[in-house]
């Protein structure tokens, strides 16, 4: 089963699906079958952390470069947004994670921005100075809400 595992990777989880489906029990191969379930868990704590950095990343362009501001850069804020809040309302038990993601999410999100903007690094502030429902609202743009000016 190992090596079925590690030779065709797809066709084995059809095959886990059909024994499962079937109450095969005792065919399983249940060491992998662990392992890929819990790295199922830590894939959605890694895409809220993925989406987290970039909404603020985003975010952070908007405030420290006001003259830069896009439609692209609303664009990429409003789908952050709506993802993430899709991926809290589709995993409720990520709630509890949410301060920790956020501040692990905001150094990539610094990263970011300073890549981006050619900012300096220390330009932006080291820990995340928005609270998170501030983050995740769509009245929430850092600066000065000019959005409507972009909708236009």
């Amino acid at each position: 089963m190992q090596n079925f595992y590690e030779a065709d990777f797809y066709s084995w989880t059809q095959e886990q699906a059909n024994l499962l489906r079937h109450h095969q029990w005792n065919q399983l191969d249940l060491p992998n079958l662990i392992e890929e379930i819990e790295s199922l868990g830590r894939k959605e704590r890694q895409e809220l952390r993925n989406r987290l950095g970039i909404l603020i990343g985003h975010l952070l362009k908007w405030e420290y470069q006001p003259k830069q501001r896009s439609r692209s850069w609303l664009g990429t804020i409003r789908v952050q947004r709506r993802e993430i809040l899709k991926l809290l309302r589709e995993n409720p038990s990520l709630k509890p994670y949410l301060e920790e993601a956020l501040q692990e999410s905001f150094q990539n999100g610094r990263d970011l921005a300073s890549g981006e903007t050619n900012l300096r690094l220390s330009t932006f502030p080291k820990q995340c100075l928005y609270p998170f429902e501030e983050i995740l609202s769509d009245r929430f743009y850092p600066g000065e809400p000019t959005t409507d000016d972009l909708m236009d």
